[in-house]
């Protein structure tokens, strides 16, 4: 018998030069260790621009100027979406983000001799906060519900515990490893977080006790060779995909019925409030967030870990077993401000 020789199925053909420019500025992004997901999005929004272009037989860089990118940020603004509604000025302003960041390349590389996006004007943000936030009360309804006798409930209630405790992003959640546990110490190491950068989380008491269990008699039954020692696993033994942990973490909300939407981020954000309610100063929850919003770096120093540890237990309200513990004082209202700004810019977060 012939044997039988798997060929690789070849990359098409860049069908204009503008689509050949997009893909050698996504490679030039990868090789400076941009992360995947930062690639990936770019494609998709310069795509975007692409099909718009390619309707209007636009194939060259040098055939867009800025009245071009004028027309398409009214295409944008004027597009509907399948439901009829329109984009909303953030999803627009993301479109356009990464167009500049590709005409400044293409500048640079001299492709083109002048950027016709260096004076696009970007549409303007506002800085409203969640919509929604959980009470300390209602995070608790939304833990009772998990059958901790199964493994999956048992494992649902580890993921909102240890979201509840870190606010953790859904990838970093995603990401951990057993042997990012240093549970003993009460932390946890979050490798390649927002940024490619590391850092240590602190973890309460009561998530300890939690992921432990998860750990000792939840994941053995979920987990299949080889492991690859991923903390969180699904029914079928395998890491989450983040549509995946959306999912999970979403139906645990809806199932306590408390008239709240959201997911990973919103247990983030409620993390954040309650310790800054607590007594927690913003720099302490700035580091919590593993968040370099300029506001606040450009004022504080880099804080120990062993600090940020002792915060996190004197103002998270879950952080602790039930010992009877008094919460401290409530922070400088002045504080509030800086931190719904930095919760605004933290959401954008949420397309990760």
């Amino acid at each position: 018998m012939a044997r039988v020789t798997k060929t690789r199925k070849p990359e098409a053909v860049p069908v204009t030069l503008l689509e050949a420019m997009m893909r050698d500025h996504l490679h030039a992004l990868a090789v400076q260790n941009y992360s995947e997901h930062t690639v990936r999005n770019r494609r998709v929004h310069i795509g975007f621009f692409l099909e718009w272009c390619n309707e209007r037989g636009l194939s060259e860089p040098v055939e867009v100027t800025r009245p071009v990118l004028e027309r398409y940020q009214r295409h944008l603004f004027h597009y509907r979406k399948k439901n009829g509604e329109p984009l909303s000025f953030r999803s627009q302003h993301s479109c356009l983000v990464p167009l500049r960041v590709w005409f400044r390349w293409m500048t640079r590389q001299n492709h083109i001799l002048h950027n016709p996006a260096s004076e696009l004007e970007l549409p303007r943000l506002g800085r409203a906060l969640p919509k929604n936030l959980f009470s300390a009360g209602e995070v608790e309804q939304i833990m009772q519900l998990c059958d901790v006798a199964d493994p999956i409930g048992l494992r649902d209630r580890a993921i909102l515990e240890v979201l509840y405790s870190t606010g953790l992003r859904r990838l970093e959640m995603i990401q951990l490893k057993l042997y990012d546990l240093s549970l003993d110490r009460g932390l946890i190491l979050v490798r390649q977080g927002k940024g490619k950068k590391d850092r240590y989380v602190p973890i309460g008491e009561r998530a300890i006790a939690w992921l432990e269990k998860y750990v000792r008699e939840g994941r053995p039954q979920l987990a299949i060779e080889p492991d690859d020692m991923t903390v969180f696993l699904t029914a079928q033994g395998e890491p989450f995909s983040r549509d995946h942990m959306t999912w999970t973490v979403k139906d645990r909300i809806d199932a306590a019925k408390l008239g709240k939407t959201g997911s990973c981020h919103l247990f983030r954000h409620t993390m954040a409030t309650l310790m800054h309610e607590g007594g927690a100063d913003i720099r302490y929850i700035q580091q919590m967030l593993g968040h370099e919003d300029i506001k606040t770096t450009q004022i504080y120093t880099q804080v120990a870990i062993r600090a940020l540890q002792r915060i996190h237990a004197a103002t998270h309200p879950g952080a602790m077993l039930d010992r009877g513990e008094t919460p401290p004082t409530k922070a400088p209202a002045s504080d509030a401000e800086q931190l719904s700004s930095m919760l605004a810019a933290d959401a954008e977060d949420d397309h990760e």
